[in-house]
C-alpha cells in the first residue's frame, strides 16, 4: 500500500499537521457543549502541542518543548497545506452550524460585483447585500426573437426578487416578501432582438426591513416602476436558495416555471449597493441574526 506521507487537518477551527511520523494539532478552544462560544483564532487558549506517533501513537507525550523547531515547521506546512486547498479564512465553530445568517461577511467592505452566467447556486452571503440600502442591478444582455428566461435572481418562493424576461420577452422584476406580498414591476412592451441594458433602481425609505421605490430601464428609459411597502431586513432563505444568473436553480422567486433558463446571452449582472444602513439597524440585524441561529438550533 502506497505510504501517505503528508495530510493536514482541519474541524470547527482545531487543526493539525502530520508529516512523516510527526504531528502538530493545536486544540481551538471552545469545548462542544458550549454551542455558541465564540473564541479568537490564535488567541491565549490556544496551544500547539507535538508529538512522535511512531513512538507515541495515543499522543500521550507532549514533545513541543523539546522540539521547537520541529513544530514550527509543521506549524508553517500547515499554513501553506491550507493555502493550498483553500482552507482559509478559518471560520469560528459557532457559526458552522446550521445555515450561515450573517450577510455579506465574506465581501467585507465591497459593495458592487459583476457576475456572470457561470455564476449560479451562489451562496447568500457570498453576494452583495442589497438588505435595507438602496441599490441597483444592470444586465447586459443579447436577445433574439421571443427570448424569456431568468437573467438573475435570489432566494426563493418564501423570499428573494428575480430579474426576468416573461414569456412574452418583457422584462420583469419581481421582489418576493417572505412568500405573502408580491411586488412586480412589467414593462409593456417586449425586448426587441439585440443587444440592451436593464437596469433596476432601487430608492429605499431607510430603517430596519422598510420599503422603496423601485423603476426599471431599458437602454436608459423607464418601463415599469413598482413601489414595495416592505423589504426582507435579514436573510432570503434558511433552506439552501441561492444567487443565480441565467436560471433559477430552486423553489422559483416568481410566476413562471422550475428553472426558467435564459434562452438569451448574458454578458453580465452588475450588484451595486447604494446606501449603508445605520449602526442602529446594523444592530437590529445582528440581532435578528442571533435569533434566527437559535431557532434553528
Amino acid at each position: 500500500a502506497e505510504t501517505h506521507h503528508t495530510q493536514y487537518f482541519e474541524m470547527f477551527g482545531n487543526r493539525a499537521m502530520y508529516h512523516d511520523g510527526w504531528i502538530a494539532s493545536c486544540f481551538h478552544g471552545r469545548v462542544p457543549w458550549d454551542r455558541f462560544g465564540s473564541v479568537p483564532f490564535d488567541g491565549p487558549q490556544e496551544k500547539w502541542e507535538l508529538y512522535d506517533i511512531r513512538n507515541d501513537f495515543s499522543q500521550g507525550v507532549d514533545l513541543a518543548a523539546e522540539h521547537p523547531d520541529r513544530l514550527e515547521q509543521l506549524k508553517s506546512l500547515f499554513d501553506s497545506e491550507a493555502k493550498r486547498n483553500n482552507v482559509y479564512p478559518l471560520k469560528e465553530p459557532a457559526q458552522t452550524f446550521g445555515p450561515t445568517f450573517y450577510v455579506g461577511d465574506a465581501l467585507g467592505d465591497i459593495t458592487s460585483m459583476t457576475y456572470t452566467a457561470v455564476n449560479w447556486r451562489m451562496p447568500e452571503r457570498n453576494v452583495v447585500n442589497l438588505k435595507n440600502c438602496s441599490f441597483r442591478i444592470v444586465a447586459d444582455v443579447t436577445v433574439g426573437n421571443g427570448a424569456h428566461g431568468v437573467i438573475a435572481c435570489q432566494g426563493g418562493n418564501m423570499a428573494g426578487w428575480s430579474l426576468y424576461l416573461d414569456d412574452g420577452s418583457r422584462p420583469v422584476y419581481h421582489y418576493n416578501w417572505v412568500g405573502h406580498e408580491h411586488y412586480v414591476a412589467t414593462a409593456k412592451k417586449p425586448l426587441s432582438p439585440g443587444r440592451h441594458r436593464i437596469e433596476v433602481d432601487f430608492v429605499y425609505d431607510g430603517g430596519f426591513g422598510a420599503g422603496g421605490d423601485a423603476v426599471m430601464s431599458v437602454d436608459d428609459a423607464p418601463v415599469a416602476a413598482v413601489r414595495v411597502e416592505r423589504t426582507v431586513p435579514v436573510v432570503f432563505s434558511m433552506s439552501g436558495e441561492t444567487f443565480d444568473v441565467g436560471l433559477d436553480s430552486g423553489a422559483v422567486v416568481g410566476n413562471y416555471p422550475h428553472v426558467y433558463r435564459f434562452t438569451g446571452e448574458i454578458h453580465s449582472v452588475l450588484l451595486e449597493r447604494l446606501s449603508e444602513p445605520s449602526p442602529e439597524i446594523k444592530a437590529m440585524v445582528a440581532d435578528a441574526e442571533f435569533r434566527a441561529s437559535l431557532m434553528i438550533q
